[in-house]
């Protein structure tokens, strides 16, 4: 039977979304602000939660209806038949997200709700499901936009960013989840040999290599919130993991990244491993202004994460010219895309991006920018786009 879910993503990520939502066979999309809503069944849920590139969570919606005060908040959860979902010795977590004039606290709103679940319990069998933040057996969605009160599950548990794979970081690594947005904006077209000339711990190349090869995304996550409901089904999950894995390819590209600081390489090559990726990547310790493209003629697509200056201290105007000297001097018949926070620094580069797409990194609003390196000539020509 099929039902509503809602896959919560990053802003200017929508459309990216939809397009998953699209191929992995999803019906009545609608994209909405940092969300998309469409209609599966069980199946498809287990499989969204493993395969969707670009979303946070996937939600399931069970209850919707005007409140006005806590009060009626209160009433409208106790309408739930929470039974359903959870025996009164399990244990449960409520997040609550408010854009309200009626209600203005979001942790007194989850509070609220917690209650209310909690009351029903006590007064039909006597006991009273516990509160666990780390691990529950359900964890509830709460959203109220104006009066309207939506109570979702929450079927993914901790955010989909978290992989499985990374077991190490640097300083500054970049949200798993935006990397694989940022590579399927930039339009790879999974032929293209792919280079992350500064690659950190390695999650730009990790999550190319999983689209070049159809790898699930969420294939090495240890868990699902899903997991612990009670019409949790693993003989169906198991068919679902199994029939994607046989849509695995092998990519005809290279995957190649730098970095010039050795602890970045000895985390991105645990990484890689943690990920059964290393036959497809490659990394070695370089500065990548002193590096040349391996082929001078062959197209190279590169995706990477300069450092913003936020949390690594360095002489943005300086190091960001040199990122325009190095595409220009040496990397030829080059689609170059990074992204930045810092849009003073993006006049040093040299060069005239020929894509300019707003992003978000946390709470840093950014630019996701592409930078055409023409081969067979020292003079570059650039596109100018509009689109800010």
């Amino acid at each position: 039977m099929n039902f509503k879910m809602v896959a919560k993503t990053f802003f200017g990520f929508e459309d990216l979304l939809v397009e998953e939502l699209k191929a992995l066979g999803a019906q009545d999309i609608e994209k909405g602000n940092r969300m998309v809503s469409f209609f599966g069944d069980k199946g498809f849920m287990y499989k969204s939660n493993l395969c969707l590139r670009t979303a946070l969570k996937i939600l399931k919606p069970i209850g919707e209806k005007k409140v006005h005060n806590p009060e009626t908040l209160y009433k409208f959860v106790q309408t739930i038949d929470w039974s359903s979902f959870m025996e009164a010795t399990d244990t449960l977590a409520v997040y609550a997200t408010v854009n309200s004039d009626k209600f203005n606290h979001s942790k007194y709103v989850a509070l609220k709700v917690k209650d209310a679940i909690v009351d029903q319990f006590r007064d039909k069998t006597g006991e009273r499901p516990n509160i666990d933040t780390e691990r529950p057996d359900l964890t509830i969605s709460v959203h109220i936009a104006g009066e309207l009160c939506t109570i979702s599950l929450d079927s993914s548990g901790a955010s989909l960013h978290h992989r499985g794979y990374r077991s190490a970081t640097n300083i500054a690594p970049i949200n798993e989840v935006l990397a694989a947005g940022l590579i399927l904006h930039s339009g790879w077209n999974g032929i293209t040999d792919f280079l992350d000339p500064m690659c950190g711990s390695g999650t730009m190349l990790i999550e190319a290599a999983m689209i070049g090869n159809n790898i699930p995304c969420n294939i090495n996550r240890k868990e699902f919130a899903f997991e612990k409901w009670l019409d949790w089904d693993m003989d169906l999950y198991e068919r679902i993991e199994a029939s994607i894995l046989k849509k695995v390819i092998e990519s005809p590209c290279k995957f190649r990244g730098y970095d010039k600081a050795p602890s970045a390489i000895r985390k991105a090559k645990d990484n890689i491993q943690n990920a059964n990726l290393e036959e497809f990547i490659k990394v070695k310790e370089q500065n990548f202004f002193d590096t040349e493209k391996e082929d001078q003629e062959k197209p190279l697509h590169m995706v990477f994460n300069p450092p913003y200056g936020e949390r690594i201290a360095i002489n943005m105007p300086e190091f960001y010219k040199e990122i325009g000297d190095t595409l220009k001097k040496s990397y030829p018949n080059t689609s170059a895309w990074f992204i930045t926070s810092d849009l003073e620094a993006i006049k040093h580069v040299g060069l005239r991006p020929s894509r300019k797409i707003k992003v978000f990194n946390g709470k840093l609003e950014s630019r996701l920018l592409q930078y055409k390196m023409y081969a067979g000539s020292k003079r570059t020509k650039f596109q100018r786009n509009e689109d800010d």
